[in-house]
């Protein structure tokens, strides 16, 4: 799964601890979802779409929808 969360975070100049301090996770859990080890629970990737004020599908897609874009 494909995701756009650090160059969100980085439009906010918000740390990964800041990000991890707003969504109650480690500042770990924010570093694994935005290098792709990771993807979230539906819940949590809710969580980052309200914070973010986007859709879901704004922050993340899946790798071969990415792809088949481009």
């Amino acid at each position: 799964m494909r995701n756009r969360l650090k160059v969100l975070r980085a439009e906010r100049n918000w740390s990964q601890a800041d990000l991890a301090d707003k969504l109650d996770v480690s500042r770990q859990s924010v570093n694994a979802i935005e290098t792709g080890k990771y993807d979230p629970s539906l819940p949590l990737a809710f969580k980052i779409a309200a914070l973010f004020g986007l859709p879901i599908e704004h922050i993340f897609s899946a790798e071969d929808v990415a792809q088949a874009a481009e």
